[in-house]
């Protein structure tokens, strides 16, 4: 099954996080068995070259790519598509109408606004019309909650239809409210069970991100509601695998 068609029937699925462009880390980790990879340009210095390089590794291992965008620009969107990224997951969006730049963005006319270019997801030219039928049956489009404006139009981001599911970015939302990093305050949980009702009511999967690889963690999340969860990155499971072995070794020394 499709990820696309998971997400429509809020089926649980687990993925991560990649931030370092060698393509052993990708072919690695979807051979781990991630429901789906996140290829972070937002937060790492991954370019649109290694970004594309990544995708054809993760198509070969049948793992849907997401590209997390550094913004809610039509061009970046344009150009990650015609790379052959299954979605985007996009930052700051904050309305309806964020929500609806974002779908019009990946979605060719009538439905969006897209250019139409010829590139890899075209086939290089070779298969435009078999892209354009994947495109309305594949594609996933992630909101990322991340500001309390969001909060507040919470129900109207969901509303909009071709928003497949969204992503709760818990450190940007508590800075927007004054109290950067505090993600345990009274305050910010409100603002994430708010977000995770308003989901519910929509039937949109629900995301969160879970930093530290710690399988506990996740299953609490999982346990209070969430259903399309990033499970840590792999600058995080490399440092955390390496330090916590280390220490069990010389422990024993």
């Amino acid at each position: 099954m499709q990820l696309k068609s998971k997400l429509a029937q809020s089926e649980i699925t687990i993925g991560s996080w990649i931030t370092l462009g060698h393509t052993a880390i990708a072919e690695i980790m979807a051979s781990a068995g991630f429901d789906w990879l996140v290829l972070d340009m937002e937060h790492s210095v991954l370019e649109l070259n290694e970004v594309q390089t990544i995708i054809q590794v993760l198509d070969g291992k049948q793992c849907p790519a997401i590209v997390r965008l550094t913004s809610n620009h039509p061009d970046q969107i344009k150009r990650v598509m015609d790379a052959g990224a299954t979605g985007v997951m996009v930052p700051m969006i904050k309305s309806a109408a964020d929500a609806q730049a974002a779908i019009d963005a990946v979605y060719y006319p009538p439905r969006g606004q897209r250019g139409v270019g010829l590139a890899r997801a075209q086939g290089f030219g070779a298969s435009f019309p078999a892209y354009k039928q994947w495109l309305e049956e594949n594609a996933v489009i992630v909101a990322m909650i991340e500001h309390i404006d969001a909060v507040n139009a919470i129900d109207s981001i969901l509303a909009v239809p071709g928003i497949d599911a969204y992503i709760i970015g818990p450190y940007d939302l508590s800075g927007s409210m004054g109290r950067p990093g505090d993600l345990n305050h009274p305050d910010v949980q409100s603002a994430i069970a708010r977000i995770l009702e308003a989901g519910k009511r929509a039937q949109k999967p629900g995301g969160i991100h879970v930093i530290e690889p710690d399988p506990d963690a996740l299953q609490q999340r999982i346990q209070s509601g969430f259903n399309f969860l990033g499970y840590s990155l792999d600058i995080r499971i490399l440092d955390s695998i390496c330090r916590n072995h280390l220490k069990q070794i010389r422990n024993t020394l």
